[in-house]
């Protein structure tokens, strides 16, 4: 949870304006028909920044030039509409080496028109900018940045940027995108991970348009997790690899954040049918069994719907030329699995996804 102080001035902040977006919706709608002058927005002040209506901007989270701000700050792009709406925040690049999220956060945000825009959009395209210029996960003190929020003063580096932008950005936000892919030597399945127990995070999950949903509150200390707990909608956009920008995942993200913006009432945007959404209330990972280590050679492939029994793959020991093949012991939809490489046991293979009622 978040520190007593910053939940309190959260929860004033937040009128949980997402479980109500048919009202919400139609005022906006109305202000923009013909907003005066005493309806457009005031300027915003975020980060010792004065940020204008009908004006979009980007600066360094930490002003001042020094040994330090070098290596931690992150960049800070907000565009302020003219007249009222909801604030989106983007967060993407939480871990280093996952460039997708990072490319969505920019072309999203440089897709933006202000003069067009009711409320405001508030994007930190890489939090861990250090990981993002050098490919790393992790924080420079080596901790995962996502398992430290919502932070705190005199914590570790991670802890500081965690309570800086926990302080400083999240009780702005009004509903939460964060962008990542799979990690280490993974992929995913573009999807949606959210916890669909919140009635007005579920419904952002699903008209952010992609399709399936994976239900789920997130990890402690995770940024989803703890926006969440602070009354913030928030879900996350997983698809691809790291260490890429994959365009047809990066197209899939930008065009789910206009679908967002879209359903916020934010902007105007052509008729859209949102798809059914595949909604799985559980998912397993299969490992790769004790004793079967070796070179991994996958026949399943992402988005495969598989029964019990199934094979999905071969691990073969380069040593003894044994060939081990690995099973599904249950049925579902491949959302996330391994890309051919040596595994060893234990070794995470395939994530499949499946309805609770199957």
């Amino acid at each position: 949870m978040l520190q007593p102080d910053i939940y309190d001035i959260v929860t004033k902040l937040r009128c949980r304006m997402l479980a109500f977006v048919p009202v919400v919706l139609a005022s906006l709608v109305t202000a923009a028909a013909g907003a005066s002058a005493a309806e457009r927005l005031d300027s915003l002040q975020l980060l010792g920044r004065e940020i204008a209506a009908g004006t979009s901007v980007k600066f360094p989270f930490i002003p001042d030039r020094s040994f330090e701000a070098s290596y931690l700050n992150t960049p800070v792009f907000v565009a302020r509409g003219l007249t009222p709406g909801p604030t989106l925040c983007l967060t993407a690049g939480v871990h280093g080496d996952e460039l997708n999220g990072v490319e969505v956060a920019r072309r999203a945000f440089a897709q933006t028109d202000p003069e067009e825009l009711r409320g405001t959009l508030i994007a930190l395209p890489a939090i861990n900018a250090a990981g993002v210029r050098t490919g790393t996960r992790y924080m420079s003190d080596r901790r995962d940045l996502n398992r430290t929020f919502p932070g705190r003063e005199g914590g570790s580096v991670g802890s500081l940027i965690a309570h800086s932008i926990t302080t400083n950005v999240l009780i702005h936000c009004d509903a939460l995108v964060d962008l990542h892919t799979a990690s280490n030597q993974r992929t995913n399945l573009p999807q949606i991970r959210a916890d669909i127990s919140d009635p007005a995070i579920r419904e952002l999950a699903i008209h952010f348009g992609l399709g399936i949903v994976v239900a789920g509150s997130g990890p402690d200390g995770s940024l989803r997790r703890e926006a969440a707990n602070a009354g913030i909608p928030a879900i996350i956009y997983e698809a691809g690899e790291p260490f890429r920008f994959q365009l047809d995942e990066i197209e899939r993200g930008v065009q789910g954040v206009e679908n967002v913006m879209a359903y916020l009432g934010m902007t105007e945007q052509v008729e859209r049918k949102v798809p059914d959404s595949r909604i799985y209330e559980r998912s397993r990972w299969i490992r790769a069994a004790r004793g079967q280590g070796g070179f991994f050679f996958p026949t399943a492939d992402l988005g495969d719907v598989v029964q019990s029994g199934d094979m999905l793959g071969t691990i073969v020991d380069p040593f003894t030329d044994a060939s081990f093949e690995v099973i599904a012991p249950l049925a579902g939809e491949i959302i996330g699995m391994a890309v051919p490489q040596p595994v060893l046991s234990g070794y995470a293979l395939f994530h499949i996804a499946w309805h609770a009622s199957d």
